[in-house]
Formats: structure tokens, C-alpha cells, sequence
């Protein structure tokens, strides 16, 4: 057994070093009058837009909600189909059904867990409308083949950039690719908050007003509803201390990927490791491996004190939740096989070289 547990997350590791600046950002916005959708989320929209490269933010209360936003901001809902992956977080599915549209969904490539983007075309119908990547573990999914394979189709791609903030493809940060983004500030996302948080990005002038106005009730003037709308806004506390913890990403984002080398380098042979995608800098939010009788690994490790976790246990096609999405003839092999055997160990910007020394020589 270690002498130390050894955590997957635990904010209170990271307060240390932004204590007072935290405080400091709750106080102002506690003395400025504004609690929701006033200078902090404009200060913090224009943040996350300069680090993307230039574009329109909006922030919205939670990552599902920024998924939801933007769809029906692009005018999708009922009767429309969209493409996304079953390995994925149920509130990538959840979004697509809250817009009112159907989940198709695509096997995954075997070597990274990611969209198997071969497989795209042979799924759109005359009904699909919208692809949704996912990011997973913060591997970058290649946009630009993406759109290529569905531009024939006018398809809107939109990236869900949940597990992937400050990852890079081609030089470019995740995010920024597509037609549009879907950010999430939950606590243990790259970026997050002492609470829920979320954000869409695009460079749309005119997709960024309908999201603005998707947010707040469908709203185009005040008390008056256009279109489709949800009650879903960034609070001021909230953008407040992301403000604070946005400067510090990329050096979080390094540090996860220092780990993530020393994994690769002590991890024993019979540990798979998924393969990055080409031309990328990974985000590192997981590191993820697969292993043979994975409960059985887990449980090991727990006696030791290291805590992990499975991301995801059950694909969202077998729930009943999603019984009405549509598959392909074939199913989804490469996704159960990977949903039986992925272990998430710990990786975070707090932990030291020799608890993943520890993690390897438990393994």
C-alpha cells in the first residue's frame, strides 16, 4: 500500500497558489452590483475568445446546456439528426435530445477511442444535420477531415470540448476548427470552476447573437422571444474566478502532459496505451489505458490507496435512455470493446512524479 492516497481529483490541492486571488475576484464582484450576466462574463467571454484565436463566446451555465445552445441556435431540433460517438459522457447525448433531435451514433477507431471518421459518411441521412466530435480524454479529433468528409452535406460541426481545453491540432486550439464549440467549466474539466460553468464559441457573428439569444429565453428584446430559448447563463461569480484561473491554463496543461510522458515511460508492457492524434498537442485531462479484467485492476489499485476511475462504463447506446438512437447495420464493436477495458488513473496538475511512480509500480 502507498503511504498517501493517491486521488484522480481534489481541488483543494490548487488553492494554495490562487487563494487570494480567488477571494479577491468574489469580493469585487459581491461590491459591483452585477450577479448575473454583467463585466465579469464579458471580461471572461473576451478571454476565452482572444485564446481561441478570435472569435464570439458565450457563456452559458453548464457544458450540456452549451451543446443544447448552439444547436438550436443553428436552427436544429425536431425531426433532425446529429452524429456523435456512444463513449462519451451522457450529456453529449442528453443535448442533442433537449434540442429535440435524434442521436446517431458512430463507432470509434480502435487505436485512439475517438469518432471513427471513415465511418461518418456512410451514416448521414437525409435527416442528419449536425456531427458532434468529442474530444476524448483531451485527444483532438481531426476537424479538418471532418469537414471535408461532410461538407458535401452541409453538415454543422460542432466540438465538444469538454475534456479537451488548451489541446492543440496543427497548431490550432480545439475549439476552433469546427463551425462552432461547446466548453465545460466543471470543477475537474482543465479549466474549472467552484461549481458548474460552460461556454459556446464560434466565429459567427450572426450564430453567436442566436446562441446570446438561446441562452436568455430565446429572447431578441427584452421580454420578447423570437425563437427556441433556455434559462442558461455564466454567473458573474463564476466568470469572476475563471478570469483568474484562465492565465494559468496552458502551464496546467503542460504540467499534465509532464505526467502523461513519465506514464508512457514507466507504464509495464502488458498496459495499452491509446494512441495520440497526428499533428496534436494532447490536452491530457485522462490518462487513459486499457487493461485485461479492469474491475479486478481497479480494485488492486484501491487496496493500495490509488483511486481510479472509468470514463465511460456504459455506452449510451446500451441505455435505455438512448433506445431510440440510431446505429449503424454493424453496431458498435470497437465501442464496447473499449468501454469494457479503459482505466482512468490519476492525472492532474497537483500530483508529483512519485505518485505516478507509485501508480506504475502498482500496475
Amino acid at each position: 500500500m502507498t503511504d498517501r492516497a493517491i486521488k484522480m481529483f481534489d481541488y483543494r490541492a490548487e488553492l494554495p497558489g490562487i487563494h487570494d486571488d480567488v477571494l479577491a475576484a468574489v469580493e469585487r464582484v459581491l461590491q459591483s452590483g452585477w450577479l448575473i450576466l454583467g463585466p465579469e462574463v464579458d471580461r471572461f467571454e473576451r478571454s476565452m475568445s482572444e485564446s481561441l484565436g478570435g472569435g464570439y463566446s458565450v457563456g452559458v451555465a453548464n457544458g450540456t446546456d452549451a451543446l443544447t445552445v448552439a444547436l438550436l441556435a443553428r436552427g436544429i431540433g425536431a425531426g433532425d439528426e446529429v452524429i456523435t460517438v456512444a463513449n462519451t459522457a451522457v450529456p453529449t447525448a442528453n443535448a442533442i435530445r433537449q434540442a429535440g433531435a435524434l442521436p446517431v451514433f458512430c463507432d470509434i477507431d480502435p487505436a485512439t477511442g475517438l469518432m471513427d471518421l471513415a465511418r461518418v459518411p456512410s451514416l448521414i441521412g437525409p435527416r442528419t444535420r449536425a456531427v458532434i466530435p468529442v474530444h476524448l480524454y483531451g485527444n483532438p479529433v481531426n476537424i479538418p477531415e471532418l469537414l471535408e468528409r461532410s461538407r458535401a452535406h452541409d453538415l454543422f460541426v460542432l466540438e465538444d470540448c469538454a475534456q479537451a481545453q488548451g489541446a492543440t491540432l496543427g497548431g490550432k486550439p480545439v475549439g476552433s476548427l469546427g463551425h462552432a464549440a461547446s466548453f465545460s467549466f466543471y470543477p475537474t474539466k482543465n479549466l474549472g470552476a467552484y461549481g458548474d460553468g460552460g461556454l459556446c464559441f464560434t466565429r459567427d457573428p450572426l450564430l453567436a447573437a442566436k446562441m446570446g439569444e438561446v441562452r436568455r429565453y430565446g429572447f431578441s428584446k427584452r421580454d420578447y422571444a423570437s425563437g427556441p430559448g433556455l434559462n442558461s447563463r455564466l454567473d458573474e461569480l463564476h466568470a469572476a474566478i475563471l478570469s483568474v484561473k484562465l492565465p494559468l491554463l496552458q502551464a496546467s496543461v503542460a504540467r499534465r502532459r509532464e505526467l502523461a510522458v513519465l506514464y508512457d515511460r514507466l507504464l509495464p508492457a502488458h498496459v495499452e496505451r491509446l494512441v495520440a492524434t497526428t499533428a496534436s498537442e494532447h490536452g491530457r485531462h485522462l490518462y487513459v489505458v486499457r487493461v485485461a479484467d479492469r474491475d479486478a485492476v481497479a480494485a488492486r489499485l484501491a487496496t493500495q490507496g490509488i483511486e481510479t476511475g472509468v470514463h465511460y462504463r456504459y455506452p449510451l447506446h446500451q441505455m435505455p435512455a438512448f433506445a431510440a438512437a440510431r446505429l449503424p447495420a454493424e453496431g458498435l464493436p470497437h465501442t464496447e470493446l473499449h468501454a469494457s477495458r479503459i482505466l482512468s488513473l490519476p492525472l492532474h496538475p497537483t500530483l508529483d512524479e512519485d505518485a505516478v511512480r507509485a501508480v506504475c509500480a502498482a500496475l
